[in-house]
This record gives structure tokens, C-alpha cells and sequence, in this order.
């Protein structure tokens, strides 16, 4: 099994804090989710995460007009500069102090930088005179404002910039110097100024405030006096140095809530404006200021909202729910509507296929991910209590979840509804479940009990406990090929069972340490447990024997809280694993804890092959190794610690209505708001080449990297694709094949496996080598998968006659063609649900077009009967001596054939029978004369 995995994507978390950015053909939006950015398809439906982290959470984006450039700044004012369209890291860079905002110009050629109650301008990082790249060059500092600057908006054509503060005034800047005269302060307003902007002709400013106040400037002459006769003549000199921007309007948003975040599209004059009660309005202020739409997100604050240069799409952000809207405004719909778990994720589960993610959290909740496009698309909400695990039946779409509630319940992931739900006789906290491979019975365990609780799926009946243990149930699995039930206790003992005998196939098995996970083989002879003291030991199911002992002690990054006064290397919290998983052919087991590590261990060997490091961002407890002592105070404490949240201006900002508590029981005093690094679940993907872990940060998807351009093997000085070319020419069909896979060039591949004729597919699978036939199923799967391709029943054709002639090699190396096997039956199984809507659809339409079919063959029916009577009167009269039935037979022949009498009509493929199928000639108790007697008449 290959171990070199890479982070891919991260699902579970949309948004956490800071603004949105569109992109500028306005298909994709970004959204800053921790440390991280993530990439939102809107027209593909697909999303990814970049690769890069920040040391802190991300304060703001924003990329270029050319979609080339991005920038991101995190909490502390570092800088990072991304290849948007390769995901490289370009350059770091400190600003050294907090920044609110950054935008680019128009033009591409600026940024403008809001750093503290400075507005830095630099110029886009470009190739110099002398080809070097000197990225991050100052242009200007703008100072004038008295506290902090909020926002910055460019004019249209990158000469000017307006910047709002907290100190209630607006000013105007020019970009260049010689212009310097044009800086103008815009006060009046009675609370901080959230955003301004310019119109479409620049001739107009809109300031708009924190209370609600929404002022129009315009560049005009101060109102006329009546006394003043003499204005008439005065020159155009004076007016104009009379000329100053003014308020011309004034409106005011009537909420409950204060405004919080608001932006403009000078194209269409729209303004978007959202408020801290969750409610968001449209207004169009094009001729006056007028409402168009007023909706809300829920009760939880707007934190941000942007809009596409169409001015179609409103994205919207919410941080306290982590959620992510954009909204289409004229056709008021959601384009896509998204929301993480709202508290700690505490399990996950693949589907059999590998194509959707199911994770459970504290919030009650369980929601299935799509794996290709990294949306949520489906959240249940049944469970009144924290949901603690969650598992797929191994056929089926059935899903089974269990909780601190006291149920077990089962969901229909086809109808997607509850369908069943499972409880004891007592109302007992479940914390773990497994589900038998047929499907057919179902386990649950509890802390408040020393029973394992054995129901009936079909039935919903409680059919037995399991007694044996001696103290609370900790963790239960069943394998994947047979019924064989594992359990573990806080009596330190693991337990075998057979379900179907209700008995115990071993003796129970005597552990030193409390057992905190389970995982057994896909195989069912394997049985591996992790411990309290860090070790990872594996035993023989059949004969209950210790076979490889892993300490992983040494090798996990537990990492320092803040309030440590020791580095991490001598910390002693979280050296354990609390989940494991083993990998599809059972060589490798996956590991990991309340720690910053995931690691991969070979069994075999008791060696660790790769270890993970799950999140470098500092603003959460257990990512730091060393002590920083810049921070400790003359008192010895971390300042970070200090609570400064009362020095805040805002009222908001101020009160504290967060409830203390990421560790569930204990002391709470104890209890701490700052969130803490674990990984609370891990599982390997069915397809094998991914895996999946619930972690503080999100679900996190690593993945090894299969699209590789040229991976070359067994070739020669012969082998090119021109000789390949040649082969097909000359009809050497499987030569062809093989020079083609050998060279590993996907077009080639495609051309010639198109190229071959239908009847040489069977001869080509029996003559194809073993070692390229999971290349060629593989082919097929990522063709069909990724690329759609339209021949559906032609690459059918090749995969039947594949497993037809190497179906026994495949069952033997099954591990081998996990992959490829999954990716087939996921583009089968897509294309039957959509055959089955289609169909579901167009079903009046079908039985409309049946019925008119049946009504126009017998209306033709009938009329080429009554044709042919009048033919073979005309025969029977001019035929006497040979006989008038076999007249009319050998022109009924003819007709099926397409043949044309003369005064007749073409009456081709239509046969004179009535409408049970049978023949009129039959009826009359006449058979058909053959060919040799039609030849003879």
C-alpha cells in the first residue's frame, strides 16, 4: 500500500470569519474557513481547500482582477501570497500590527492595505525591468484618520480610494501625488462608518454608518440665497471654487438590529446591507431608495456580504453558525446553502462506495458530505442529544446512528428519512454501535450498563443482551466478513462473540490498560486495540494470541497550551490514540487522538511509515511546541490569557455570551472556551486512495495524488505513440492497447480503446495480460466518472468482457482493484438513479407517446387492410389457375420486404396482423408458403 498521502480538501467547515471574495467571471467564491482558504465552484458544483496554512486565523482575502494573485493576512498581520491558479505560495509578509482589509485596484497594478488607522497603498507583485521578482514594494502611506480604518473602496478607475474609520468620517484619497488636493474628510454621521462607495460615473459618493444612516454625497455649488441677484454673473471660476461635495440625501434603515456589514454594485445600483439580528436587504437607490427584498439568515449576526460583478449572486456570511449562503435575488433562490456542525465532530463514516462522507457531532446532528464536491447534502436532525457514532450497512443505503439520547436510530439514505429507531428497555446513554455484515442485526453499548443490546433491523425488536462484562461498554465492531462481534470494557478485557450462537467464540482476552478504540481486519482473523498508556496491540481472533505490540508513545506531537509553562516534549497530556482504523488489505492501521498527529504505522513491522500533522494554527491549544517567552509578563503569565475583551469600542464586542466548555464533565472551572486539537475519528476510504479525519479544524481529506501526466514503465526505443498510431492502422489491435499503456498518454489510450470494433473486444480481454488489466479498468472508471463520456454501452461491453475473462485473477487480488471496482459501481449506480428520475419525470410523457403510437399503427393497420383486399380481389380475378390465396401471401411478402406495387404505398416494416400479434394467415388456418415456393409461383 502506497503512504504517500496529501491533504486534498476540507469539508465539515465553510466559513469562519472574515469576507468573501468573488472571483471575476463571479463562478467561484472564497471563503476564508480557519487558517485556510477554501474555493467554491458555483456552475460545477465542486470545491477545494488550498493547501497552504496560516499561523492564525484568516482576517481577510482578496485576488486580483486576472484571477492570478491572491492575498490572505491572518489575526497578527501576516501575509500570504498564492498562485491562484497552480496553489503555490509566492512570499510571506508582516505587516506587524492588525489589518482590516485589503482590495485590490481595478487596474490589478494596486492593493490598498487598511493597518490600523493607516491606509497602506503597494504595488501588485510583477516582473521588474531587470526580470526579478520584487514583490510587496510600498507605494504610499495615507494617514488622516483618528482610529481605526474599516474599509477601503476603489473608484472605477483606480485614481482614487475612499477609507471609512471608527472615528465616524469618511475621506477620499488620490493615488497620485500631484493630486493631493482632492483630499476631503466626509463627517456627519453618529456612529462608526461601515463602508462607502463610488457610482458608476464617480460624480456620487454613498456613506453608509453603523446606526443605520445612509447619506448621498454629491460635487455641487452650495444652495443659492434669494438675496443673492449677483450669482447670475459670476464668472465659472468662482463657481467652481465654490463647488465642494455636500450631502444631497439622507435615508435610514429601520431595524431591530444594528447594521453590520453592507456593499454596493455601481452597475446595476444595488446595495446589499446586513444587521446583527440575521435579517439582510436589497435596496435599489438608483431613483431615490427603494426596497426590494428583506430576508434573514436566522438570529445570528451578518458578519459579511459580497456581490458578483453580474450583480446576480449575494454571498453571505454568518460565523457564529459557520454558515455560507449566496443568494440569486431575482429569481430569489439559494444558489448554495451551507452550514458546518455547529459544536465538536465526534464521529464518521464512508459510504460502501467511497462517494459521501457522514459525520456526527455534539450539536445532535449527522450530515452527509459529497466527496467529489465537498457539500453538505443532507443534515438530520432527529437525535435530541450528542450523536457518538455513526456506521453504513455493508449493502444497502442504510445508516445507523446512535446517541446520548438513548436511541439507535436508522436512516433510508435514498428517501433520506428516518425509518426505524432502536431503544432499550431503560433509558440508557448509547456511546457506540456496530452493524452486522448481512444487514440484519444491529449492537448497541452504553456506559450506564454492562449489557451489549442485540435488535432485529427488519423487525425493530430488541432480541437479546450480551452479559459478560464487568463494567461499562466502551467500544463495539463487527468485521466484514463475518458475524464476529468485538467488545471492549472498562474491566480492561476484550470479548469475542458470536452473535448468530450467542456465545463467546474465545476466552476474554486480559488487557493492562483501559481499551479506549477497536478495529478488526476487513479479513476477520485480526483484532487490533489502542490503550490508555499509548500502546497499540494486535491479537489473533481465533486463538486470542498478542502478535505485534506498537508503542506510539514517542511518536505523537501532543503539543502546549497556553497556559503550559513547559514545552510539549515534556508534556504527558493526550500520548494515546482514542480512534484506529485499518487499511483496506489489513498491512497498514491508522491512528490517532487528542493530539496534533495522525499517524500510519505497518503492522508488520511495528514501524511508523508517515505521521501527519493535522493544524499549524496557533489561535488553538495543543498546536504550539515550545514556550514563547516574548509573551510571559513580569506576573509569569502567557499575555495571551489576558482578557481584553472589555477594551473593545463596540458594545457587542464587549459581551461575552459564549458558554464555557470544550471539555465535556470535570471541573468547570476547569472548563476552557479556547477550542483544543483532536482527532476524534478516522477511517480509510473503500477506494483506497483516501482517507478521511474528524478533527477540531474540520474533516479533513488526505489523498495520494493519481493524476500523474507520464508514468512510464516496461518501454523501449519502439514504443511511441506514432507506432502505436501505426498498429491501429494496421488493425494489430492489442499491440496497439498495450504500447499505449505502456506509454500511459490518456488520449492515446482513449483514441485506441475507441478505435477497436465491437466484435474483436472478447479476443482482445482473453489475450490482455494481468498486469494491465486494473490500468484499464481504472481508465474507464475516472473516463466515465470525470470526463462523462457519452458511450456508455460500449465501455459496458469492455468491463463485462474484462471480468468475464479475468474475473478469478480479480477475486484473488480484490485489494489490488478496490479502486478501480468502486469507481465502476459509482458511475453505474449514478447513471441508474438517473435513468430512474428521467423516467419518473417523462412518465405521462411516455404514456402519452405509447398511446399515440398503438392509435396510428391501427389507423395504418386499417387502412392497408383494407389496400390489400382490394389488391387481392384484382389478383384472384387475373390468378384463377394459380390460385388466389397464394396471390395474396406471396404479395404480403413482398410488402415486408419494402417492395412497392404499383398505386400502392410504401408499407415497409409493417406487417398485416392484428393487435395480438398474431398473423392474419394463421388465423385463417393457412401457413406461410417458404421462399423456395414463392420462387416457384
Amino acid at each position: 500500500m502506497k503512504a504517500d498521502f496529501k491533504f486534498s480538501n476540507l469539508l465539515g467547515t465553510v466559513y469562519k470569519k472574515g469576507n468573501l471574495v468573488f472571483t471575476e467571471d463571479g463562478s467561484k467564491l472564497l471563503s476564508p474557513v480557519g487558517n485556510r482558504v477554501s474555493c467554491f465552484d458555483l456552475i460545477k458544483s465542486q470545491s477545494f481547500t488550498f493547501p497552504y496554512q496560516h499561523r492564525k486565523n484568516i482576517q481577510c482575502i482578496a485576488i486580483n482582477k486576472q484571477n492570478t494573485l491572491m492575498i490572505s493576512i491572518d489575526e497578527d498581520g501576516r501575509a500570504i501570497l498564492v498562485n491562484f491558479v497552480s496553489r503555490i505560495v509566492l512570499h510571506h509578509f508582516n505587516f506587524k500590527s492588525k489589518v482590516a482589509t485589503i482590495v485590490f485596484s481595478p487596474c490589478g497594478k494596486y492593493f490598498a492595505v487598511a493597518v490600523e488607522r493607516f491606509v497602506q497603498v503597494w504595488k501588485t507583485p510583477d516582473f521588474t525591468e531587470e526580470r526579478q521578482f520584487a514583490p510587496f514594494v510600498r507605494h504610499r502611506i495615507y494617514s488622516g484618520h483618528f482610529d481605526d480604518v474599516l474599509s477601503i473602496s476603489w473608484s472605477q478607475d483606480s485614481r482614487f480610494f475612499i477609507s471609512t474609520s471608527k472615528d465616524m468620517t469618511a475621506k477620499i484619497y488620490s493615488l497620485d501625488s500631484e493630486e493631493s488636493n482632492v483630499s476631503r474628510t466626509f463627517s456627519g454621521h453618529r456612529d462608526n462608518v461601515v463602508n462607502a462607495f463610488f457610482s458608476k460615473n464617480q460624480e456620487i459618493i454613498y456613506t453608509i454608518s453603523k446606526d443605520g444612516a445612509f447619506f448621498k454625497w454629491e460635487y455641487t455649488e452650495p444652495p443659492a440665497q434669494e438675496d443673492d441677484n449677483e450669482d447670475e454673473s459670476e464668472d465659472e471660476e468662482i463657481k467652481q471654487s465654490r463647488m465642494e461635495w455636500r450631502i444631497t440625501a439622507k435615508n435610514f434603515f429601520y431595524a431591530n438590529g444594528k447594521l453590520r456589514c453592507a456593499t454596493f454594485h455601481p452597475q446595476s445600483n444595488l446595495l446589499v446591507v446586513g444587521f446583527t439580528n440575521g435579517e439582510f436587504r436589497v435596496y435599489e437607490i438608483e431613483e431615490g431608495f427603494n426596497l426590494i427584498q428583506s430576508l434573514s439568515m436566522g438570529q445570528n449576526t451578518v458578519n459579511t456580504v459580497t456581490i458578483n460583478n453580474t450583480g446576480e449572486w449575494l454571498a453571505f456570511g454568518s460565523s457564529k453558525l459557520g454558515q455560507l449562503l449566496v443568494y440569486e435575488w431575482q429569481s430569489e433562490s439559494y444558489v448554495l446553502k451551507q452550514q458546518g456542525h455547529f459544536d465538536t465532530m465526534n464521529t464518521l463514516c464512508y459510504s460502501p462506495d467511497g462517494s459521501r462522507l457522514v459525520t456526527g457531532s455534539d450539536d445532535g446532528k449527522i450530515k452527509i458530505w459529497d466527496v467529489a464536491s465537498g457539500f453538505c447534502l443532507m443534515t438530520f436532525t432527529e437525535h435530541t442529544s450528542a450523536v457518538t457514532q455513526v456506521q453504513f450497512a455493508k449493502k444497502g443505503q442504510v445508516l445507523f446512528s446512535s446517541s446520548l439520547d438513548g436511541t439507535i436510530r436508522a436512516y433510508d439514505l435514498i428517501r433520506f428519512r428516518n425509518f426505524k429507531t432502536f431503544t432499550a428497555a431503560s433509558r440508557i446513554q448509547f456511546n457506540c454501535l456496530a452493524v452486522d455484515p448481512s444487514g440484519e442485526i444491529i449492537v448497541g453499548g452504553s456506559q450506564d450498563s454492562f449489557e451489549i443490546y442485540v435488535w432485529s433491523v427488519q423487525t425493530g425488536q430488541l432480541l437479546d443482551s450480551l452479559t459478560g462484562h464487568e463494567g461499562p461498554i466502551s467500544c463495539l465492531t463487527f468485521g466484514q466478513e463475518n458475524s464476529i462481534l468485538a467488545s471492549a470494557s472498562w474491566d480492561k478485557t476484550i470479548r469475542v462473540w458470536n452473535i448468530f450462537a450467542r456465545s463467546q467464540t474465545v476466552e476474554p482476552i486480559e488487557i493492562q490498560s483501559d481499551v479506549l478504540c477497536l478495529s478488526m481486519r476487513p479479513d476477520c482473523k485480526e483484532l487490533a486495540i489502542s490503550t490508555l498508556d499509548g500502546h497499540i496491540a494486535i491479537f489473533d481472533i481465533e486463538d486470542a494470541k498478542q502478535l505485534h505490540l506498537i508503542d506510539g508513545r514517542k511518536d505523537i506531537l501532543s503539543g502546549r497550551y497556553l497556559e503550559d509553562k513547559f514545552i510539549s516534549k515534556n508534556s504527558n497530556r493526550g500520548k494515546y490514540f482514542s480512534t484506529i482504523n485499518y487499511s483496506f488489505d489489513g498491512l497498514t492501521l491508522l491512528a490517532g487522538g487528542n493530539n496534533n498527529s495522525i499517524c500510519m504505522y505497518d503492522i508488520d513491522n511495528e514501524v511508523l511509515l508517515k505521521r501527519f500533522i493535522v493544524s499549524e494554527n496557533m489561535s488553538i491549544d495543543g498546536t504550539l511546541q515550545k514556550l514563547n517567552s516574548s509573551k510571559i509578563t513580569d506576573a509569569g503569565i502567557n499575555s495571551d490569557l489576558i482578557d481584553r475583551d472589555g477594551e473593545h469600542s463596540d458594545l457587542e464586542d464587549r459581551m461575552d455570551l459564549s458558554l464555557p466548555g470544550s471539555n465535556r464533565g470535570g471541573d468547570p472551572s476547569e472548563r476552557r472556551t479556547r477550542p483544543e486539537i483532536r482527532v476524534s475519528s478516522l477511517q480509510f476510504s473503500p477506494t483506497t486512495s483516501a482517507f478521511a479525519a474528524a478533527t477540531t479544524e474540520g474533516l479533513l481529506i488526505y489523498s495520494i495524488n493519481q493524476e500523474l501526466l507520464f508514468d512510464p514503465f516496461d518501454l523501449d526505443v519502439d514504443i511511441t505513440p506514432e507506432s502505436a498510431i501505426e498498429s491501429l492502422q494496421e488493425k494489430e489491435y492489442l499491440l496497439a492497447l498495450l504500447m499505449s499503456l505502456r506509454l500511459n498518454e490518456s488520449y492515446l489510450i482513449h483514441q485506441i480503446l475507441e478505435s477497436i470494433p465491437l466484435i474483436d473486444i472478447k479476443l482482445i480481454c482473453q489475450d490482455l495480460p494481468v498486469i494491465y488489466v486494473n490500468r484499464i479498468l481504472n481508465f474507464i472508471g475516472e473516463l466515465l466518472i470525470k470526463q462523462d463520456s457519452p458511450h456508455i454501452e460500449f465501455y459496458l461491453i469492455w468491463i463485462k468482457n474484462i471480468l468475464i475473462s479475468h474475473g478469478r485473477y480479480i477475486s484473488t487480488h480484490k485489494f489490488e482493484f478496490r479502486s478501480s471496482l468502486k469507481l465502476i459501481s459509482r458511475y453505474l449506480n449514478k447513471t441508474a438513479k438517473e435513468v430512474v428520475t428521467v423516467g419518473k419525470k417523462n412518465d405521462f410523457l411516455l404514456s402519452f407517446l405509447t398511446e399515440s403510437k398503438d392509435l396510428k399503427d391501427n389507423d395504418e393497420t386499417f387502412e392497408n387492410d383494407n389496400h390489400a383486399d382490394g389488391v387481392n380481389g384484382m389478383d384472384i380475378e387475373d390468378n384463377e389457375e394459380d390460385g388466389g390465396v397464394e396471390s395474396m401471401e406471396e404479395e404480403e411478402e413482398e410488402d415486408e420486404e419494402g417492395w412497392l406495387g404499383p398505386d400502392s404505398k410504401q408499407t415497409s416494416g409493417i406487417q398485416f396482423s392484428g393487435f395480438n400479434g398474431e398473423d392474419d394467415s394463421e388465423e385463417e388456418g393457412v401457413e406461410e408458403d417458404s421462399d423456395e415456393e414463392l420462387i416457384e409461383v
